[in-house]
């Protein structure tokens, strides 16, 4: 883990200049206070916002930039109006990526600056990720995931460094709630951000509503299903959740699990 780090303190000195996409969750956090220390004020994050992305991560974004001292800039995204990520194929991520990757290159190229970067690290090979091939076709450097650290690596060194977001709990774009094939709209991105929102206050860390229409599928750690037999807690969120806009609750019995939605995908493909 050691020499990983080391490789990329020395791969980010000899880029001499970055701009991040910065989301504010622990891999980009982790690169960006990296980049920082090692390359000073030739440092820029850019973090991304539409109806896709949740209230409370760019609150987050911004906050930590800040604490950082670094330059950062907030621009508005509108993959929903492209139909490719709209009508949610399973090659969605690719459309948005795309669109996110060239905004930061253009913006880059304005600021002179060399590098345009992301948080992807070793564990994102494992999983379906069509936006990792966005990055790779428009150039942009991965550098977590080019010296192989893994998210517990990044953890564990972000605990070291003090960087708050290092149990912060794993995150993704609000569209990545939806089965391939159902459409993507403002109306049902905000009920599930409702719901979510709803989860979080009752005390959930780790979890994920997944939208069906009027059906909400609720992953939760594993750790954390027995707690469903106390039926004050199940009212409590039943609760939440219709009032969020939602008919009908389910608990998934196998528990939170990145990428659960790609498990529908019935032919093999290469990761990107």
């Amino acid at each position: 883990m050691k020499d990983k780090f080391a490789r990329l303190k020395g791969m980010l000195s000899e880029m001499g200049s970055v701009l991040i996409a910065y989301s504010g969750g622990v891999d980009s956090t982790f690169l960006l206070k990296v980049s920082h220390d090692v390359l000073g004020d030739r440092v820029l994050a850019v973090t991304a916002i539409s109806e896709t992305y949740p209230e409370g991560e760019i609150q987050r974004a911004v906050r930590v930039a800040t604490g950082f001292g670094i330059r950062h800039r907030i621009i508005e995204t509108e993959e929903l109006s492209n139909e490719s990520f709209s009508s949610n194929p399973p090659e969605r991520c690719y459309y948005c990526k795309g669109e996110l990757f060239t905004r930061l290159i253009d913006i880059a190229r304005q600021e002179g600056i060399a590098f345009v970067i992301d948080g992807s690290n070793h564990d994102d090979t494992g999983d379906f990720r069509p936006g990792m091939q966005a990055a790779k076709d428009l150039g942009i450097r991965s550098p977590l995931k080019e010296v192989g650290l893994t998210k517990e690596e990044i953890r564990v060194l972000s605990a070291e460094m003090e960087i708050e977001t290092w149990d912060a709990p794993s995150s993704a774009c609000l569209s990545s709630r939806f089965p391939y094939g159902m459409s993507i709209t403002k109306e049902a991105l905000k009920k599930v951000g409702a719901a979510e929102s709803a989860m979080r206050r009752l005390g959930f860390i780790q979890f994920r509503v997944r939208h069906y229409g009027d059906i909400a599928r609720i992953e939760v750690e594993k750790s954390e299903i027995p707690k469903f037999a106390d039926e004050d807690l199940r009212k409590e969120v039943v609760s939440a959740i219709k009032s969020a806009g939602y008919t009908y609750i389910c608990l998934d019995l196998e528990g939170y699990r990145t990428g659960s939605m790609n498990e529908v995908l019935k032919t093999k493909r290469v990761n990107c």
